[in-house]
């Protein structure tokens, strides 16, 4: 992008800062371009900070930020890219789609860190695009926008857009970044300045592996669960669950106990309940689709479950979203 940029010779990357951006996936795509430059002794990056109204943004840390510009300035970038952070299915602001769109229409590449995706789902620009975001959002970011193919990777480039899920998954994309521009060694370099031993590919997992997160390691338990997680729509059979890892129904109830202080049904339950969840506080789908989505076979069972799992019915968990609670 060549308008309003000083130098050309120089790769310019903007930030557009959305109240309450996630701090931590802010620092860890601007820190790699001031280390890219230490590491080469020259300038090959620089950076400029963005915001509607062009006035000072909190990020949702409550820290400040100063910025260069708002959406009445040409930018000047080669890539801008969108920070957000809590509830961005909420954000609604025409004048700033329609500002990216033209960023976008002028040659330069377009990007979001974590929830930013949305706001460019908002704005057109994942029309066709293989995107990513956060996990906890990877369902409503399908729901809410069905013609963007959303991954769960933890960053993707798909030609003119670049998303990542968020937190230091921005790190690996902006080295990524580095590397296609100044070769792997400088990408190297500003890794091992950050203790970053490994730049991550971008279909690496967000979350860590099961048996880390859950802290156990029978393997017939894991695969178990594996299997619920990828069956939330159309629930599996416990009996069925059972024969896929060679035990009787009961003695797959004795190592839930044991391990997880639950039975089958009553985990796989929570875990398309956890799911219903976030569909419910993330989209606007009614209750009745989050339900079915989440393999009950009604509104009302949905809601009978939600209540004696989480103390409160969808309708009052979606009245508190927006209620800001």
């Amino acid at each position: 992008m060549s308008g309003g940029r000083s130098d050309p010779d120089v790769f310019t990357v903007g930030f557009f800062l959305i109240p309450d951006f996630s701090m931590m996936a802010f620092a860890a795509a601007l820190e790699p371009l001031r280390s890219a430059n230490r590491v080469k002794q020259t300038t090959l990056y620089r950076w400029k900070l963005f915001s509607r109204d062009g006035e000072r943004v909190l990020a949702s840390n409550g820290i400040g930020f100063d910025v260069q510009g708002g959406l009445d300035e040409q930018p000047g970038v080669d890539i801008m890219l969108v920070c957000a952070g809590y509830n961005p299915e909420t954000y609604d602001d025409k004048k700033v789609f329609a500002w990216l769109r033209r960023i976008s229409r002028s040659g330069a590449k377009i990007g979001a860190l974590s929830t930013g995706a949305y706001i460019l789902g908002r704005a057109g620009l994942l029309d066709g695009k293989h995107c990513t975001v956060h996990w906890e959002h990877v369902a409503s970011l399908s729901e809410k926008f069905p013609e963007a193919v959303t991954t769960s990777g933890i960053y993707v480039i798909d030609g003119n857009v670049l998303t990542c899920s968020g937190g230091i998954a921005a790190l690996d994309m902006m080295l990524s970044v580095i590397a296609s521009q100044h070769g792997r060694a400088v990408a190297n370099a500003v890794a091992e300045n950050f203790i970053h031993p490994r730049i991550r590919e971008h279909d690496d997992r967000q979350r860590m592996e099961l048996q880390t997160r859950l802290g156990i390691s029978h393997p017939r338990l894991l695969t178990t669960i594996i299997r619920m997680e990828s069956a939330i729509e159309e629930p599996l059979d416990m009996n069925e669950l059972a024969d896929s890892v060679e035990l009787s129904p009961r003695q797959l109830e004795r190592l839930f106990r044991r391990y997880l202080k639950t039975t089958p049904h009553g985990y796989y339950v929570k875990l398309r309940l956890e799911r219903g969840r976030r569909l419910l506080t993330q989209t606007s789908a009614s209750i009745l689709d989050v339900a079915m989505s989440c393999g009950f076979v009604s509104a009302s069972h949905f809601t009978k479950c939600y209540r004696r799992i989480f103390g409160r019915t969808p309708t009052d968990e979606r009245r508190s979203v927006l209620a800001g609670n």
